[in-house]
């Protein structure tokens, strides 16, 4: 932080500390946010700020969706403007009348949410107001529009040249380590221990995305054994009692959990940046990696077989084949494939590689698939021709094992002999 930046944080928490926002106090969300926009001092702008995002943690659900409301109608493009903007800058080409259509394009409450974003902490804030904006647009599509502007801020916020990547361990601090346990969206951690034995034995990592504005928040964190040859088991991988190997023995990287932390950054994509990186970063450390690979779920297996024919005969006739079967030919109507697991992955360049019957005993693994699970290989060679095909092609690329294991299950599901 500059000397500046400094000062004026300095001065605007003594100013907000005497109770200089009383008078800030009796306006509505809407005058102070109107104030906040015509600002032109930063201190005044910063007390603006600061009123507005603590206000805004006191109101009710109404009160959150009419303050969106307010953002939706009362902060929205003037549509006129835009198109005589527009004509202009076809008539007349020039920076000014660029910067006129430009500005005419953008709603006010992008410039609200970047004024917001002045006092310290108020990023994590607006994250967590986009949050309930995402919960009220269930009930309330006409807010999509403001929706739309948090994302399309957030994106620029929030790219890849901005997140720090930093590995996590047994002896990061316990406010670290508990967000670990609460964020874990795909294993539970059901124990302190049970972290530990996830982070602390040599043959075991875990690296996370944090942002400046965010330090302590993860933003997204992966979860990596350290293993010689191609697991086929999350118990076995995550056992208590399991025998231990020093890292440098290991041939294989596994990635089985990546869980995203904030909600309120749904549709911001960290996970394809932070496994590329991890890979980068662990095949320099330990060169005798030769495989990356994951495992991991297939959450809507058993959603898809219950819109199937004959689902039960098809899945149990054997479990490995339908999976292959269905992660290969089981698609949306844009073409990509149903599973969403499969889709992230894919995209990021890797290709299905192996699948395991009776991977995940856990209820929960037994209730999405019937306990299949799946290996992603990322093939450090290849990562970018597989992501263009599966893009551009839409293909799903796959090992010639996975390719006879989906063959035979879609000839049980057919009843086709041969």
């Amino acid at each position: 932080m500059s000397f500046f930046s400094e000062m004026v944080s300095t001065v605007f928490e003594r100013r907000y500390k005497r109770g200089l926002l009383k008078d800030a106090d009796g306006r509505s969300m809407q005058d102070l946010s109107e104030a906040l926009l015509s600002s032109q001092g930063e201190v005044s702008g910063a007390t603006l700020a600061r009123s507005i995002l603590d206000r805004y943690t006191r109101l009710s659900t109404d009160e959150k969706h009419d303050f969106f409301t307010f953002m939706a109608e009362g902060l929205e493009i003037e549509a006129d403007a835009v198109v005589t903007t527009l004509e202009a800058y076809k008539t007349a080409p020039s920076k000014q009348s660029y910067r006129d259509f430009a500005t005419a394009c953008e709603p006010r409450r992008q410039e609200l949410a970047r004024r917001m974003n002045q006092v310290p902490g108020a990023t994590a804030q607006l994250v967590a107001m986009r949050n309930d904006l995402l919960k009220l647009m269930r009930k309330h599509p006409a807010l999509e529009p403001v929706d739309v502007d948090f994302k399309h801020l957030f994106s620029s916020w929030f790219n890849r040249g901005f997140l720090v990547l930093r590995p996590i361990s047994w002896s990061s601090p316990a406010d670290i380590l508990e967000k670990i346990i609460a964020y874990e969206a795909v294993h539970a951690i059901d124990s302190w221990d049970d972290l530990r034995r996830r982070l602390k034995p040599t043959d075991r990592r875990c690296f996370g995305f944090f942002h400046p504005a965010m330090a302590e928040e993860p933003l997204i964190f992966v979860e990596v054994a350290l293993t010689r040859g191609v697991p086929d088991s999350i118990q076995d991988l995550l056992a208590d009692g399991r025998e231990t190997i020093e890292a440098e023995d290991a041939d294989t990287a596994v990635f089985y959990s990546i869980s995203n932390c904030q909600s309120g950054l749904a549709g911001i994509s960290f996970g394809n940046s932070l496994i590329k990186q991890v890979v980068s970063d662990l095949s320099q450390e330990l060169p005798g990696l030769s495989n990356f690979v994951t495992l991991s779920p297939i959450p809507t297996l058993n959603k898809w077989l219950e819109k199937q024919e004959a689902d039960i005969i098809f899945a149990k006739e054997n479990p490995a084949a339908t999976a292959a079967h269905y992660l290969l030919d089981a698609k949306r109507a844009d073409g990509m494939p149903y599973d969403p697991v499969a889709r992230f992955h894919l995209g990021n360049g890797a290709l299905v590689h192996k699948v395991h019957a009776g991977a995940d005993t856990s209820d929960n693994g037994l209730k999405q698939s019937g306990g299949t699970m799946v290996n992603y290989l990322y093939d450090i060679q290849k990562i970018s021709q597989n992501h263009e095909q599966f893009v551009g092609q839409k293909t799903v690329v796959a090992s010639g094992e996975v390719r006879q294991l989906a063959a035979s299950g879609a000839a049980i599901k057919t009843g086709d002999p041969s």
